[in-house]
């Protein structure tokens, strides 16, 4: 299992376009500090990068990974393992490179400029939502043989995830204005982990007096212990889950 993760963590870290999402996030991350006299600015604006690029680039990179790594993964079938080891370590090294792609790039620019709680809150954001967009990558691959269809299933998600979720929630408010969503806005948000990273990072800004009472509502849930430890259960499943159901599909799936 070792010797696989080791070998697609050095594959994908040599990868054209795994380098290039390096040094953009490293350029981007240098660049809204330096134009920034406040580092909490710059820390906001590379908010919306780490919310959506990452999301956008791990899911999609992923998926185009494992389909053109099917002769590799055919061969690693053909060889006295077990197939939840050979999707496990593909798993693992896929989302262990992109991860060290985001700490370099984002990390440790973050960790120069803004070593505070706030960055080192959207450190952990940026490496928990690699992880889970490769994971749904992962599960997106396995369940379509059809390399465009699977791509297009990966963008689906990333669309809903990062745009479309907001919106249905926008419209749900506005359609029921006239009870008391607040704290079911809780409970809604756990099926969107972006938006969950949102929410705890725009609290660690004490930003939450701009949203209003559904802020301050988040705040005295999502400000004690019991609220964080409920954040990272889900967002601990969202990494377990997709890798679980894809696992029982790939040992199923005929080659």
């Amino acid at each position: 299992m070792k010797k696989i993760i080791k070998y697609v963590i050095l594959d994908i870290l040599r990868n054209r376009i795994v380098l290039a999402y390096t040094f953009f996030l490293l350029v981007i991350s240098l660049s809204v500090f330096n134009l920034e006299d406040n580092t909490s600015k710059g820390l906001l604006s590379l908010l919306n990068i780490v919310l959506i690029i990452v999301p956008l680039i791990c899911i999609i990179f992923s998926t185009i990974y494992m389909y053109n790594s099917t002769e590799f993964i055919e061969l690693l079938v053909s060889q006295p393992l077990r197939r939840k080891t050979i999707w496990l370590s593909l798993f693992y090294g896929l989302a262990g490179s992109l991860s060290i792609a985001f700490f370099v790039g984002a990390g440790i620019p973050i960790i120069l400029y803004e070593p505070t709680s706030t960055g080192f809150m959207l450190l952990t954001a940026g490496i928990v939502l690699s992880v889970i967009f490769v994971a749904i990558a992962l599960l997106a691959a396995v369940l379509t043989r059809d390399k465009a269809k699977g791509i297009g299933v990966a963008i689906l998600l990333w669309l809903y995830f990062s745009l479309l979720f907001d919106g249905l929630v926008l419209f749900l408010l506005f359609q029921l204005q006239d009870y008391p969503l607040e704290k079911i806005m809780i409970g809604i948000s756990a099926f969107n982990p972006v938006d969950l990273c949102r929410i705890l990072i725009l609290l660690q800004m004490d930003v939450s007096a701009l949203m209003g009472y559904t802020g301050a509502v988040f705040k005295d849930f999502f400000g004690t212990e019991t609220g964080l430890l409920f954040c990272a259960s889900i967002l601990l499943l969202w990494m377990i889950i997709p890798v679980w159901f894809s696992v029982r599909k790939f040992k199923r799936k005929d080659l």
